[in-house]
């Protein structure tokens, strides 16, 4: 798989069911390579028009499945929510 495949998936959390969004980036580990985390994008200032106030950082070991369309997540979204700093 592909990085540019895995960024076409959305992203669902197995607890809620709640459609969290699709990957936007990719956090990985520089020394071996593999992948540390999933970012996906949170809930946009006023409608998206002013960028983003929060975003989810998934680690790895949280991804229960990746399928053909989407990708399972076991989270609690208050873990997992940081605050953007750009």
């Amino acid at each position: 798989m592909r990085v540019y495949d895995l960024k076409q998936k959305e992203v669902i959390n197995e607890c809620d069911c709640k459609r969290l969004g699709f990957v936007s980036d990719i956090i990985f580990d520089e020394c071996n390579g593999c992948i540390q985390a999933l970012v996906v994008p949170g809930q946009g200032k006023l409608c998206g028009i002013f960028g983003r106030e929060s975003e989810y950082i998934i680690p790895y070991k949280c991804v229960c499945q990746i399928g053909e369309d989407i990708v399972l997540v076991k989270i609690n979204e208050e873990d997992v929510l940081k605050k953007c700093t750009y």
